[in-house]
């Protein structure tokens, strides 16, 4: 499985890039997972590159 979701961090929102091989539940679960941890990977992201 793969897949790639971007984040907007000003409408706190994903939108779904890609994904191969994922069926709903899958997909549902990933979003689940990146939506609680939201806050924690774009402070990541701007820590990374300096923001």
């Amino acid at each position: 499985m793969e897949c790639k979701f971007w984040l907007d961090p000003e409408l706190y929102e994903i939108s779904e890039e890609f994904s191969y091989n994922l069926n709903p539940i899958s997909k549902k679960e990933i979003r689940k997972i990146i939506f609680e941890h939201f806050d924690y990977i774009i402070g990541e992201w701007y820590k990374f590159f300096k923001k």
